[in-house]
């Protein structure tokens, strides 16, 4: 009986990067006449639910002080006022920006998106 290794049960990234150049992944179930090559295109992974999040900064602090925390209590953060905000998604780096307002909410305007190329070598 083969055991499959965890660490080998994920996609080299090589092959991440060749399926989304090829925009297309061949699937064994596919209807031929779901496209004209047979293929079936990446269109499947589009509702898959991200997690989204923007970082203002980091701090480290001791427990003594987190249970002094209260209505005011303010934290030094590891950025400066006017660096940009840092955008994840599932907790890896993939641009930076800077806050806008829209309309009564705050969003992140785009200023600097990571690499496909680096994007899928983090993956890992």
């Amino acid at each position: 009986m083969d055991t499959v290794d965890q660490e080998n049960s994920r996609p080299d990234p090589e092959e991440i990067k060749e399926l989304l150049q090829e925009n297309t992944i061949p699937h064994p179930s596919a209807d031929p006449s779901d496209t004209e090559d047979g293929a079936r295109g990446l269109d499947f992974l589009y509702d898959i639910p991200l997690q989204v999040s923007v970082e203002v900064g980091r701090s480290k602090i001791l427990l003594k002080d987190l249970l002094k925390m209260g209505e005011g209590y303010v934290i030094e953060l590891d950025k400066l006022a006017g660096e940009p905000l840092d955008l994840y998604v599932n907790s890896k780096l993939i641009a930076r920006g800077e806050a806008v307002m829209v309309g009564e909410k705050f969003g992140i305007r785009l200023t600097d998106v990571v690499s496909t190329a680096d994007r899928i070598e983090n993956l890992g």
